[in-house]
């Protein structure tokens, strides 16, 4: 893969994976971002990376991004507090439109970044990657919803027209000094003591991100091409947890309520593990804790 685009790079996700990517590039291969000004892609050039100017939902600029390069990361996302369009433009269409740019341009592999919240209602387990899209559930909205469909057109131009798709499912990702798990204390407020977080490692994230860019056509499971792996830790953190390990005192009544569905959002990581070797370096919130690796 003589040259890597790489998309979304200056979200928490993007930014993280992209210099970890940097770091670690092997010989002969170039990694280009994609970012909206020069300004934002500064300190991904001074790491090596070449920067590549433009939007993501402007054809012109997609095509021009797309030159060249032999595989793809697609990690852009629109969710905090943006209009339900944005979210359409950017986590559906403009993925889309990267998807059919990379058949048109003959790019060998093609990574799509997407979220464990587009399994959308709970099943009494943990969430398997052949499972459907069921709308519903307390956080379904434009951004499940329009990640979902992004998958469903993307794997038809996997079967379609040939596209290598591989598709990364995150859970609530965390670490590195992303304030994502202070945040999540707003909405834990109103949280049953026992309700569970499903997590993942911003470290884990980029090693699972770069097996499924780096497998060949074949894995012990079949072929890596057109499949779905869920990126998640070993054991979900409760709404306490949540609490204890930020030293945050307990909102009043959280230990009184019970959650009638702790397998709500919680996904497997068993086809990661076993068709791609992958082993989360931190496998929970507390090992994290431990390393100082929050």
């Amino acid at each position: 893969m003589p040259l890597i685009l790489v998309t979304g790079v200056t979200g928490r996700v993007g930014q993280r994976f992209a210099k970890r990517l940097l770091d670690g590039a092997r010989a002969g291969t170039e990694v280009r971002v994609l970012v909206r000004d020069e300004e934002r892609g500064a300190p991904f050039a001074a790491l090596g990376a070449r920067v590549a100017v433009g939007d993501l939902r402007e054809e012109k600029d997609l095509r021009k991004a797309m030159d060249g390069a032999n595989a793809v990361v697609n990690i852009a996302a629109a969710f905090r507090g943006v209009p339900d369009e944005e979210a359409w433009a950017v986590n559906r269409d403009a993925a889309v439109a990267l998807g059919r740019a990379a058949v048109e341009a003959g790019t060998s592999r093609f990574v799509q970044v997407s979220t464990n919240l587009v399994y959308g209602a709970s099943r009494g387990r943990p969430l398997v990657e052949d499972d459907e899209s069921v709308p519903g559930g307390v956080l379904w909205g434009a951004y499940p919803a329009s990640k979902a469909e992004a998958e469903r057109e993307l794997l038809a131009l996997h079967r379609d027209h040939g596209l290598d798709l591989r598709i990364g499912s995150l859970s609530f990702v965390y670490g590195d000094g992303d304030p994502h798990l202070a945040e999540a204390l707003r909405p834990a407020r109103g949280w049953a003591g026992n309700q569970r977080l499903a997590m993942v490692h911003h470290a884990d994230v980029t090693q699972a991100l770069l097996r499924l860019l780096r497998a060949p056509g074949g894995t012990a499971g079949g072929s890596v091409s057109g499949r779905k792996y869920n990126i998640v830790d070993d054991a979900p953190a409760t709404a306490v947890e949540l609490h204890q390990i930020l030293g945050a005192p307990l909102p009043h009544g959280m230990t009184e309520r019970t959650d009638g569905d702790t397998w709500w959002g919680c996904t497997s990581n068993l086809r990661l593990r076993e068709e791609l070797g992958w082993r989360p370096l931190y496998p929970t919130m507390w090992t994290a804790r431990d390393a100082g690796a929050l």
